[in-house]
């Protein structure tokens, strides 16, 4: 209701109003009167504090014998009239013979009337509560009762006398949140906070208004701690726990979990469930995620909120802890600013022993539920802005990092990281300077989207890889690398989808199964080593739609998925000497070879210099091109095993067949090439050669169809063969200019080179294979030759 609605009730009712002002006796006037209960209610409590000394001068409550029944019987023993005092000094020197129970006081402000500091007491003749100086007043020389504030729930620093940051608003932040009347808590000037506060409450909105908080003076934080924030809120133990060992393996996307005995858990109890590492780390964990209970399935099963992203060995051991979380903390809309920290020239090394105690930061959660963040735009943080383990069903939005204090040490200068987190949300975020926007660790089914970090050399939006899954990126910019902070964690992901995204390099190349990447594009940036390129693991890899400036690699170190690896419609630039598909070397996840398959379409690889596919089982090129970048390079050296191209095809560009990638371990060289839809081969290369196969006891055989093979000049073959134990198959090719090289390919002896129904124009014959029986034939008898 506003003032103009007040005025209104006013002039609407008929009766009695006493105006009373302490030191001042009163005077009835004919005027309007309302009793205290129906006025409370009809423009509430708030409202009475917005309207402040406004409202007082013109109404006042009506005396107790005007009231009706109901409100007589409400207000029985109650004071006929509300005082008014200038500021809360004068309430504490009303006279000992005004306090009687139930006496409503309004306070016109703090230190002076319509400061702000505004708002509405009663007194409690049996209150012993501590006076706090806002939402509970002593009076001068009164050892007994209080002067309680009437609130609807909302409460404002400036009750306390915080007017700005020249005084510590600890003891009033302390004194709001503890209060479980309390639900909402208001800021309207900047504030400084010197503790680092924790508490265990739920259902509390703290609101800033847009205010710079700052932390000049905070206390020393313990070591290595990003939960001692200036907010922290914190979920407690209830009290139960049990373990059991699995007795069968739980599958994939299980939502039911054995226990050992269920009669401990309630429907809607809510426990920390986490599962015995496994032995290759030591925070290798599937499951340990705050979840609740949903059902009782039998007396050694329960139905959790949860879905399992990965199967659960039979023998290991799930561990639960009854939890009582925090429900509904909300902050919002604050402008923080950090404390310096030193310079540490070491990212592992503490300069003092102190070091990493000083910085602050604003916000922290654990074992929390729908407790959200927003409008947060902080500066010189140390920890992260908003650190969240344990955490369930949340937001946060519309908050930013700009200029951390450290982002070198581990752990610092990040807007959000998320550990052991379900159901989150990040949205419209932003980042400059910083270590990481979004930090995802052991996180399931949760999204980021449109946030942006500039400055990114660090990479904004990361995992850690230990067991992350069912996560979404949309509309966002900057570097991306997931399930690639070591074996610790287990360098493993799964079902991580991202679209439309822009960054300087897409990092994915650990054990990521089931990677989605849509319409992202990997830019080139000076200085930066493999911008522009994007790496990812070849286990259920799909991609559409997307453009590498500067490289795509390819590796494989899991073999999880069910579903096939395809790369559609998207555009890569090669550097000299690179790969696009890792090689034998060494046994690094993230960089072994692929023993798969992998389907690519309506794609173009340019500006090809040198580059490797070093393995790949299969490789099936649909409709796509390979450019050199010169006349003069554009060598791609294959050790696929199986190549088939349909359509697209070459410009001056070539393969150089390697043998099989593993035949070092198989002892196995030989390699197919199948040729057709149509598929168009152009130009020279550095090779002078299309296709070629000179390695000492390589075997290829090509399957060619329906193909146009142009050579730029004389000294280009079409294809060039040496070796032994190779075959030719060609049927309906065209060939132009240039040459064959084949005559020392081993044909003949139970292996064939047959060229039939083919089209030559221009073609140096000299070094094919003389004819032979039925297995080598390519004369004018069986093509047309111009």
């Amino acid at each position: 209701m506003n003032q103009k609605d007040i005025n209104n009730l006013a002039g609407d009712m008929q009766s009695t109003i006493t105006e009373t002002v302490v030191g001042l006796p009163a005077e009835p006037k004919e005027e309007v009167s309302i009793s205290r209960r129906k006025m409370l209610q009809a423009i509430g409590i708030g409202s009475v504090m917005l309207a402040g000394s406004a409202l007082f001068p013109k109404l006042a409550f009506a005396d107790s014998e005007l009231q009706s029944k109901d409100d007589q019987k409400l207000d029985k023993g109650a004071p006929s009239s509300m005082l008014q005092v200038a500021n809360v000094q004068a309430l504490s020197s009303i006279p000992k013979g005004q306090l009687k129970e139930g006496t409503l006081v309004y306070v016109s402000g703090y230190y002076s009337a319509g400061d702000g500091g505004s708002h509405i007491v009663r007194w409690s003749q049996s209150s012993t509560a501590q006076a706090n100086g806002g939402t509970v007043h002593q009076s001068s020389g009164m050892s007994g009762g209080r002067w309680l504030t009437i609130h609807n729930g909302v409460a404002d620093f400036r009750w306390f006398g915080i007017f700005g940051p020249n005084q510590n608003a600890d003891d009033a932040l302390d004194a709001m949140v503890n209060d479980p009347s309390i639900h909402r808590i208001e800021a309207h000037t900047d504030l400084n906070f010197a503790r680092r506060h924790v508490f265990h409450r739920s259902h509390i909105e703290l609101d800033f208004g847009g205010h710079t908080v700052t932390t000049e003076g905070i206390e020393l934080n313990t070591r290595d701690n990003p939960f001692g924030a200036v907010l922290f809120f914190q979920g407690t133990q209830a009290g139960g726990n049990q373990s059991v060992a699995i007795s069968a393996t739980i599958p994939e996307g299980s939502d039911v979990l054995e226990v050992s005995s269920a009669s401990a858990f309630q429907v809607g109890d809510w426990w920390l469930a986490r599962i015995s590492n496994n032995s290759g780390g030591s925070a290798q964990r599937e499951l340990d995620y705050l979840v609740k209970v949903t059902e009782i399935i039998s007396s050694k099963s329960i139905r959790i909120n949860y879905k399992l992203g990965w199967p659960l060995a039979a023998g290991r051991t799930i561990t639960y802890t009854k939890m009582n979380p925090v429900f509904h903390c909300h902050v919002r809309n604050m402008q923080f600013v950090g404390v310096p920290v030193p310079h540490n020239p070491s990212a592992s090394v503490r300069p003092f022993e102190t070091w990493d105690q000083i910085g602050s930061n604003p916000v922290a959660y654990e074992f929390a539920v729908e407790c959200n963040v927003s409008g947060i735009r902080a500066t010189k943080v140390f920890w992260p802005v908003i650190q969240r383990r344990y955490c369930s069903h949340y937001i946060t939005e519309q908050c930013e990092l700009i200029n951390p204090e450290e982002r070198d040490w581990g752990g610092t200068g990040y807007l959000t990281q998320q550990l052991n987190v379900l159901y989150g949300h990040v949205r419209d975020c932003n980042t400059s300077n910083a270590r990481h926007l979004n930090d995802f660790t052991c996180a399931a089914y949760s999204m980021v989207e449109n946030c942006h970090g500039d400055g990114d050399d660090y990479g904004p939006f990361v995992t850690h890889g230990q067991y992350e899954h069912d996560l979404v990126y949309i509309g966002n910019s900057g570097l991306l690398s997931f399930a690639n902070s070591g074996t610790t964690w287990g360098d493993s992901a799964k079902r991580i989808t991202v679209k439309k995204h822009i960054a300087t390099r897409i990092v994915a190349n650990k054990r990521l199964t089931d990677l989605t990447l849509e319409d992202c594009y990997a830019i080139v940036k000076e200085g930066l080593a493999n911008s522009g390129s994007i790496w990812a693991n070849v286990d259920g890899l799909q991609m559409r739609g997307c453009t590498a400036e500067n490289m795509i690699t390819l590796s494989k170190g899991s073999s999880l998925s069910k579903r096939k690896n395809i790369i559609d419609s998207s555009s890569f630039g090669m550097l000299n000497g690179y790969e696009i598909a890792r090689p034998i070397r060494a046994n690094t996840v993230g960089y072994t070879p692929i023993n798969g398959d992998l389907h690519i379409s309506n794609c173009e690889f340019f500006n090809v210099e040198d580059v490797n596919i070093g393995s790949l089982n299969k490789l099936t090129l649909i409709n796509t091109w390979f450019k050199g970048a010169s006349p003069t390079t554009g060598k791609v050296r294959v050790g696929t095993k199986e190549i088939v191209i349909q359509g697209g095809g070459f410009q001056n560009c070539g393969f150089v067949l390697t043998g099989a990638w593993d035949k070092s371990t198989t002892g196995n060289a030989a390699q197919s090439v199948t040729l057709g839809g149509g598929a168009h081969f152009s130009g020279t290369n550095g090779e002078k050669a299309f296709f070629k196969s000179t390695e000492a006891g390589n075997a290829v055989t090509f399957n060619i169809g329906q193909i146009v093979s142009a050579a730029a000049d004389e000294d280009t073959a079409h294809f060039h063969i040496e070796g032994t134990g190779n075959r030719l198959h060609s049927i309906g090719a065209h060939f132009k200019g240039g040459k064959y090289t084949a005559d020392d390919g081993g044909f003949g002896a139970g292996n064939f080179f047959c060229l039939l129904s083919c089209v030559e124009e221009g073609v140096d014959r000299t070094s094919l294979p003389a004819e032979e029986g039925d297995t080598i034939k390519h004369g004018a008898a069986y093509n047309m030759i111009f």
